[in-house]
């Protein structure tokens, strides 16, 4: 990741911190001495931030809490997706999670305020 990313990343992490559990995916393949090839991360196309948003279910399940899987993929000002990575964010919110794109803090909270209010909304 771009050093620009990783600054906006590491400002996504600490706004999002205070609403949810955040942990940076590094992805990526490196060879080892002896020549295997290691995998890391998540998956190929995976986003830069993963964790879960907690959620209270209303009305016959009260007092019950889900994780609902987020996933943040940071970009620059003119930073452009992979087809991998918007592959990846398509397939978290068609199975319930929340993933976007986000430049910024406070778009990163924004597109995350957008998407619980679409959950209550439900």
């Amino acid at each position: 990741m771009a050093r620009e990313e990783s600054n906006i990343s590491k400002r996504i992490m600490v706004k999002l911190s205070q609403c949810c559990r955040i942990f940076r995916n590094n992805t990526g393949m490196f060879t080892t001495n002896a020549g295997a090839k290691i995998r890391t991360g998540l998956c190929k196309g995976s986003s830069d931030l993963i964790g879960w948003h907690t959620v209270e279910i209303t009305s016959d399940m009260i007092g019950k809490k889900i994780g609902i899987f987020l996933a943040v993929e940071v970009k620059s000002a003119e930073g452009r997706a992979s087809e991998g990575q918007l592959n990846f964010i398509d397939k978290v919110n068609e199975a319930g999670g929340i993933a976007f794109i986000a430049r910024s803090d406070s778009e990163a909270q924004n597109k995350l305020d957008e998407r619980i209010k679409e959950f209550s909304d439900a």
